[in-house]
């Protein structure tokens, strides 16, 4: 099935580019003001407003202590599992976590946790700052919160790397007849983000990625100062990640709000650290040890991190994944049209459910 197609890129990406513009581009602050100043303060609450029923700590095997929320009962028959994306923390997935638990109810436990140095997770030495080590953490998280029961783990952007990875690492759970049962990858990749534009024109594509890691790097070693600038920045940061994350011109301002302190809230030093990982990613191995499950992908037509030719170059190397390509969308889609998200994933979680349990 395919949604249908304008530019947009990741928080992730906006995160990249907003520490870089702190150095020097000049804020274009008369088109934040006014956007901002639509902002709905009801809608702006509603977002921040997370319902958690448990939340714990759970040590990764290198000793850093990971942020988690749940939501639904110890037993419910089914654990969904979400993976959130670079520069961005647990409340990404605010939409998914509240069409989940009102439509399925106590039929789901659902576990949210914030990724390595992201969120309210302890901060991670720039080393073990790698896809690899995200594979072993989503391990952690399963072990210490959903040790058995079938799964169904969602992943967006970096967090569908992270997937990729512990599929890589522990094929078993995703053979027939193991534990995870399905999988959704939204807007991420397997390999190969050398080659992403990143929606710049062709003169500008070729430079940037020789030259983005150095202004991270500089950004990182001069951090108290990239930050304050980050801070003084906040209408330019504001106007990149409404630009580069949607593509849908009347996504509300509030959304783009939320998004923006998020990003806001990922220190320089984390961005600078995760993204050489990103470009040597390489997860293929990964996503053909997924032929044991249901799969789901989504891309975003206007994606510019991790374009829809990622997402149809998944889906291709599966017999059994269905794809989705939508329409007027950017990297951060669960966002910006939370319903193209909403309606598969729970077509997906309903399809593992117990059969009593798939009336509801």
């Amino acid at each position: 099935m395919r949604i249908g197609r304008v530019p947009a890129l990741v928080g992730g990406a906006a995160g990249v580019l907003g520490a870089a513009a702190a150095a020097g581009i000049v804020a274009q602050r008369r088109t934040a003001v006014r956007d901002r100043a639509r902002i709905d303060p009801t809608v702006l609450a509603e977002l921040d407003a997370q319902p958690v029923d448990r939340s714990a700590l759970v040590r990764t095997d290198d000793g850093l202590s990971l942020h988690t929320e749940q939501n639904g009962p110890l037993s419910a028959p089914v654990t969904v599992l979400f993976v959130h994306g670079y520069c961005l923390n647990l409340s990404s997935f605010h939409f998914q976590r509240h069409a989940l638990q009102a439509a399925l109810g106590d039929q789901v436990r659902l576990v949210l946790f914030d990724q390595r140095s992201h969120g309210r997770s302890a901060h991670s030495a720039r080393e073990a700052c790698t896809i690899e080590q995200l594979g072993h953490d989503l391990h952690n998280v399963i072990d210490a919160l959903a040790a058995d029961g079938p799964l169904v783990l969602i992943g967006h952007s970096m967090g569908g790397m992270a997937l990729m990875a512990l599929a890589d690492q522990r094929p078993e759970l995703f053979a027939a007849g193991g534990r995870v049962a399905a999988v959704a990858l939204i807007n991420t990749s397997s390999g190969d983000l050398r080659s992403i534009s990143l929606g710049l024109p062709s003169a500008l594509a070729r430079w940037h990625a020789p030259l983005v890691p150095i202004v991270l790097r500089r950004a990182a070693k001069n951090a108290a100062f990239t930050e304050r600038a980050r801070a003084v920045g906040r209408d330019l940061a504001w106007t990149i990640t409404k630009r580069l994350s949607f593509a849908d011109p009347a996504v509300d301002p509030a959304v783009v709000d939320f998004c923006a302190r998020m990003i806001e809230s990922t220190p320089v030093t984390v961005v600078a650290n995760f993204y050489p990982t990103l470009l040597a990613h390489d997860g293929q191995l990964g996503v053909r040890n997924l032929a044991g499950c249901r799969v789901l992908v989504i891309g975003s037509d206007s994606d510019s991190l991790t374009p829809s030719r990622h997402s149809e170059q998944i889906a291709a190397a599966l017999d059994n994944a269905e794809l989705i390509i939508a329409e007027r969308s950017g990297h951060l889609l669960m966002l910006e049209h939370p319903q193209l998200v909403n309606e598969p994933l729970l077509e997906l979680v309903r399809s593992v459910l117990p059969a009593g349990a798939r009336l509801r």
